[in-house]
């Protein structure tokens, strides 16, 4: 057996995530402890008790997943379940991030400062409503490359989250990405949705959050992490730390390539998959790239204790 463990992006976070974690395991209170002083502030309040749409903004969502994710990851190791267990990690988008501070490579502390500055950042490289993203189902990869080609007009659209083989996620401009949706259905895609998103992720709308993190990545130590991490605009395994911080600059700006990321860890043997956190979204995702591989979410005690390990 061959496994594999990743942590999920936006969009995952729910009030209450990772406190049935805390109140089981040390550990994982520990990793929400530890975030919270980092940011001087008490997220982790947010997280088990405020309300949803503050939790659901940018700068707060991005480093609470992330305390989620590394927060069921100790409980797992108190499980004795070891990250070096798995042959490689990945995660999507800021998922990476999880990765990179589960194997060692960044430490939580510094993790969650980078998140706290990226989420900020990200919310401001473009007014709000200038730009949009919107879901396309039922179409493949290269047909919306096409779509947003057709309906960038001289504004931005892109191909920003390819997700599965039905499921493809655009970004840009809000003209250009409505003009997208237009297209898309008469190219026969099932659905066509705007996201309820804050801003345009994934596209080079976002290159002054690029060079931010720019900045900020370039303050921090990386060390090379004790598993190679499957990179999102790679779509294959970086253990090198200074290819590690030029990827995650160029992932603020480039698309998510989740299913080839899935197919690359497909390819070398991983037959199960762990998603590591809050919420299952991955896990549908990776069923429908490759149904050979077997996917368990770990997100409470009760999943951790259902693991066959």
């Amino acid at each position: 057996m061959s496994k594999a463990i990743v942590f999920p992006g936006q969009g995952a976070q729910s009030i209450g995530m990772g406190k049935a974690l805390a109140d089981t395991y040390p550990a994982a209170k520990a990793v929400f402890d530890e975030v919270d002083e980092a940011l001087d502030e008490k997220l982790s309040a947010l997280i088990w008790e405020g309300e949803q749409d503050t939790l659901t903004l940018t700068q707060n969502a991005q480093p609470a997943l992330m305390a989620t994710s590394l927060a069921a990851m100790r409980a797992l190791e108190a499980e004795g379940v070891a990250i070096t267990d798995a042959s490689f990690v990945a995660g999507h988008s800021l998922g990476e991030y999880s990765a990179l501070a589960a194997t060692g490579a960044l430490s939580i502390a510094d993790t969650a400062r980078l998140l706290r500055t990226r989420g900020s950042a990200m919310q401001e490289a473009v007014p709000v409503g200038v730009g949009a993203m919107a879901a396309l189902l039922g179409l493949d990869f290269e047909t919306v490359q096409a779509v947003a080609s057709e309906a960038a007009q001289g504004d931005v659209c892109q191909a920003a989250n390819d997700n599965d083989p039905s499921q493809v996620v655009v970004s840009g401009h809000l003209g250009a990405v409505e003009r997208a949706l237009v297209i898309a259905k008469k190219k026969g895609a099932k659905r066509a949705v705007l996201l309820p998103v804050s801003a345009p992720f994934h596209c080079v709308l976002m290159e002054p959050a690029a060079r931010v993190m720019a900045d900020a990545l370039g303050a921090v130590e990386i060390n090379t992490p004790v598993v190679p991490v499957v990179a999102n605009v790679r779509a294959d395994a970086v253990s090198d730390p200074t290819a590690i911080r030029t990827l995650l600059v160029e992932q603020v700006t480039g698309s998510v390539r989740w299913r080839e990321s899935v197919g690359f860890m497909a390819a070398q043997g991983v037959d199960t998959i762990w998603e590591v956190g809050a919420g299952k979204a991955l896990s549908g995702m990776i069923r429908r790239i490759a149904r050979e591989i077997v996917c368990s979410p770990v997100g409470t005690p009760e999943d951790i204790a259902k693991l066959e390990h």
